[in-house]
C-alpha cells in the first residue's frame, strides 16, 4: 500500500474513532528537530517547557497561479511579551515541523553558552489521532510544494526517502 496516500483514505472515515487524543511531544538537545508532518485533524498544541521553532506549510492552500504554498513560521515560548506563543492551532491537510532554540534569547551554535534543555509540548488532536491520518514530507514532495530556493533552504526538515513508516 503507498503509505503517502493513507491520509486520503475514504475507507478511514467509516472507522470508530476517540474524540480526542493527547500526546506528549518532547524534542531534546540530541534530537533536536520534528520533520514535516502533517495529519489529517485538527492539532492543539500546548507548551510546557523550552523553546522552539515551528514551521508550517498550508499545503491545503496552494496558490492557483504557480502551485506553490504559503509558508508560516513562528517561535514558541514563555516569553509572550517577545510574542512567542504558549499555545497554537495547526489545521489538518498542513506539514508542520519544529527544532530547539535556546532556552535563552541567541544562537544554540555559538561560543556563548546558550543550550536548550528541550521542548515538551502536548498535542491534542481531534478528531482523535489515528496512523492513517498521518504522513511525513519526503524532499520530492516538498520539491513539488515550494519554490526551488524554499525547498533547498527547508529540505533538511524532510524526510530523505519515501518510507512514511
Amino acid at each position: 500500500m503507498d503509505k503517502s496516500k493513507r491520509i486520503m483514505e475514504p475507507d478511514a472515515e467509516k472507522a470508530t474513532r476517540s474524540a480526542s487524543t493527547t500526546i506528549y511531544y518532547f524534542i531534546t538537545p540530541r534530537s533536536p528537530m520534528g520533520y514535516f508532518h502533517r495529519n489529517r485533524s485538527r492539532t492543539v498544541h500546548t507548551l510546557h517547557r523550552g523553546r522552539g521553532r515551528y514551521v508550517i506549510l498550508h499545503a491545503d492552500q496552494a496558490k492557483e497561479d504557480e502551485g506553490k504554498v504559503p509558508i508560516e513560521s513562528f517561535v514558541v515560548g514563555h516569553r509572550i511579551d517577545k510574542g512567542e506563543r504558549l499555545q497554537w492551532v495547526v489545521e489538518g491537510g498542513k506539514y508542520k515541523s519544529s527544532y530547539l532554540l535556546p532556552d535563552c534569547d541567541g544562537d544554540l551554535s555559538g561560543d556563548n553558552n546558550l543550550k536548550s534543555e528541550g521542548l515538551l509540548i502536548s498535542e491534542t488532536v481531534v478528531p482523535g489521532f489515528e496512523f492513517y491520518d498521518h504522513d511525513f514530507l519526503t524532499v520530492e514532495k516538498m520539491e513539488q510544494l515550494l519554490t526551488a530556493e524554499q525547498a533547498e533552504e527547508l529540505k533538511w526538515m524532510a524526510r530523505k526517502s519515501c518510507d512514511n513508516a
